[in-house]
């Protein structure tokens, strides 16, 4: 049997307030409230919060930054849904106001875009007239942007560039003058750009991607042309190759995404019928998991690729079927937070 002689707890403080600075783990009752309390970690769910809207209506919008010194570059504008002229606006987000820049050197539209508000890069997109995918590259400074070597092969419709102006990566994508998905990987190194390998998932372009760093990226879902399906498939980057990892929850494409190859964040996007989605869902490296919807459907959005599944934002793109949107959303992520608790007894 065993022997309790020598156990002993510590005494619970018995006061007639709450102690003004507690220390976690510390208990106490407390005779006014007649309540029996504790100082602990209590998890925080996400949250979707509205932040201040862009200075111009558009979607298929580069991005940059994080959520409090985020950028959102090129892009299509209204009418809708017929297609309207490319743009080469910028805009400087602080996490409650957009700002104009200095415009890019070349309108485009489902351009890739990454890096920070004062080091970011966009590559590729899409111009009509001629109707054509290009191969032009511009690095921005904080004030300016100045053009970089051309990919080997232009693209669009993937808005995503992972890791930073002077190392990044972009895959996958579409060409109009070929009219076929280019499932190629493309390396940056602030200057020119390298061949990689492929997808997994061939004829894919319009996923959702993120990652910090060039050697460590996941993409979502994607649509694969030809055959117009709409998929699930989701893969892993390690620096030299994809390989297949678990399933997005749904088969869909340009969601908005932002994160780490091991926490990211994935919101909104498009399934073709039945149409866009308020999804969220976080990826901890392993698995997928729903978390707090958008309060409204949304894809084609600008975001902040150097984000964190704890905060990011996503602005502009298409918002339930309405003309494209100025409007922007910032994610907080799940977290803990010490806090007061009251202990229940039964």
């Amino acid at each position: 049997m065993a022997n309790y002689t020598g156990i002993q707890g510590q005494n619970i403080l018995i006061t007639d307030t709450d102690p003004a600075n507690p220390v976690e783990g510390q208990i106490w009752y407390n005779t006014t409230s007649n309540l029996l309390k504790a100082y602990a970690n209590v998890v925080v769910a996400a949250t979707w919060a509205t932040g201040g809207n862009m200075n111009t209506a558009a979607s298929s919008r580069g991005g940059a930054g994080t959520a409090t010194a985020g950028l959102a570059f090129s892009g299509l504008l209204n009418p809708y849904p017929v297609g309207g002229p490319e743009t080469a606006a910028t805009e400087k987000y602080d996490g409650s106001t957009w700002t104009s820049g200095n415009n890019m050197s070349q309108k485009r539209t489902g351009a890739f875009g990454g890096g920070t508000q004062t080091a970011a890069v966009v590559a590729g997109g899409y111009i009509d007239p001629p109707s054509a995918s290009i191969d032009n590259t511009e690095n921005y400074n904080g004030t300016s942007w100045t053009s970089s070597g051309s990919l080997n092969t232009g693209r669009a419709y993937s808005i995503y560039l992972i890791g930073t102006q002077t190392a990044g990566m972009i895959s996958g994508g579409y060409r109009q003058q070929t009219g076929a998905a280019v499932n190629q990987t493309e390396l940056y190194n602030g200057s020119s750009w390298t061949t990689a390998n492929a997808f997994s998932t061939p004829n894919a372009y319009a996923r959702s991607m993120f990652g910090a760093t060039q050697t460590a990226a996941i993409a979502a879902g994607a649509y694969q042309y030809p055959g117009s399906t709409v998929t699930n498939a989701s893969e892993s980057w390690n620096g030299t190759s994809w390989t297949s990892v678990a399933n997005y929850p749904l088969s869909a494409y340009e969601g908005a995404s932002f994160g780490t190859q091991t926490l990211g964040v994935v919101a909104g996007g498009y399934q073709g019928p039945p149409g866009a989605v308020t999804t969220t869902n976080e990826w901890n490296g392993t698995s997928w998991t729903a978390s707090v919807s958008l309060p409204a459907t949304r894809h084609n959005a600008s975001t902040s690729t150097a984000g964190t599944n704890a905060a990011g934002f996503v602005a502009g793109g298409t918002v339930s079927g309405s003309p494209r949107s100025t409007s922007t959303l910032n994610w907080t992520g799940p977290s803990t937070s010490l806090q007061t608790r009251t202990i229940t007894t039964s």
